[in-house]
């Protein structure tokens, strides 16, 4: 206890009584500068992260892309894919696959995150959210433009270039935002609904034959990446309030599970891809199922990957356990006698 009355005052001994509410949040910060901004270290870790998926994003497209062996997979998984889905996916596959699927998804998962933004008074994260959507809006369409596709293969698909999937992209970043929008009880929740949407169009796009694998993996990871970068960027109002920062189970648990479960789906489905390399230039038949089981895969492993990375992001940039975080919000400026009355 002695520790904690000691913390109080030297946090908060230099507000005084009648002082305005601004200019205590400005002693608060300079106190303890965690109340306004995360923690140096955490942004650093956001921004890096975030490079490291725009650049494994790269080195997709050009192994797609650019390889003879990367456009045989591409061909192979895209031609029979359709073939391939189970029974029991069909019926979801069919409704991501309309026109009106994701305009739908990302339209709803929009307005819940602007609507508990504005809720929760977050300010700064509309700005943020605007950005990330307009980015992922954008970016699809200069990049088919101006990626070249060269023809190394004979393919019943356009060779003109599809990457990345557009639709991937902006409902991924559907996701992140409402990853990022809601109370730290529902992250860990909404984290999992974001994983299984953008897998599930990732998947629908391909069944659709509208996008290559290569494009839906290159999408999910700007998306991720360009999220990450954005974390970083996360000021006071983004932020939870002093005195109700905590850890959570739910979050620890849940991101510690999709890392690692989808860094073993990435490590197997990279291993079947290895296996199946010498049979892609003939499209043998027995190499169709370990092309379709191991772009599920991967796919799904990068998505949870992704997003299980940018929960833990989140919260250690929304929740830095600081002296004022731990002690509580300060106290109000009390009323004077005019307004008591």
């Amino acid at each position: 206890m002695s520790n904690n009355s000691q913390t109080d005052s030297s946090v908060l001994g230099g507000v005084q009584e009648g002082t305005p509410v601004e200019d205590i949040a400005s002693q608060l910060a300079q106190a303890d500068p965690l109340t306004i901004r995360p923690r140096r270290s955490s942004r650093v870790l956001c921004i890096v992260i975030g490079v490291l998926f725009l650049c494994a994003s790269g080195i997709v497209w050009w192994l797609g892309v650019r390889t003879v062996s990367g456009q045989e997979y591409d061909d192979l998984v895209w031609t029979h894919f359709r073939d391939a889905v189970p029974s029991w996916m069909a019926p979801v596959m069919g409704v991501f696959t309309s026109s009106f699927a994701a305009p739908v998804v990302v339209g709803v998962l929009s307005v819940i995150s602007l609507v508990l933004i504005v809720l929760r008074k977050r300010w700064w994260m509309i700005g943020q959210f605007v950005v990330l959507i307009a980015l992922c809006a954008v970016i699809p369409g200069i990049l088919k433009s101006s990626l070249p596709r060269p023809q190394l293969i004979n393919s019943l698909a356009s060779q003109s270039n599809s990457a990345p999937s557009g639709h991937t992209m902006i409902t991924c970043a559907a996701g992140a935002m409402l990853l990022c929008a809601v109370p730290r009880a529902w992250r860990a929740v909404c984290a999992v609904v974001a994983v299984a949407l953008s897998f599930m169009m990732a998947l629908s796009v391909v069944d659709g034959q509208w996008h290559r694998p290569s494009d839906t993996v290159m999408a999910l990871l700007i998306t991720v990446g360009l999220a990450c970068i954005m974390l970083a960027c996360t000021s006071r109002s983004g932020m939870d309030a002093p005195g109700t920062r905590a850890s959570s189970a739910s979050v620890q648990i849940v991101s510690s599970v999709m890392i690692t479960a989808g860094t073993v789906a990435l490590v197997y489905g990279m291993y079947v891809i290895w296996q199946i390399m010498p049979g892609l230039q003939f499209s043998a038949q027995w190499a169709r199922s370990g092309a379709h089981v191991s772009f599920m895969v991967v796919q799904l492993g990068l998505s949870a990957l992704g997003f299980g990375i940018l929960l833990a992001l989140r919260h250690l940039t929304a929740a830095p356990l600081s002296k004022i975080g731990l002690v509580g919000a300060p106290p109000a400026p009390p009323k004077n006698a005019a307004q008591s009355r």
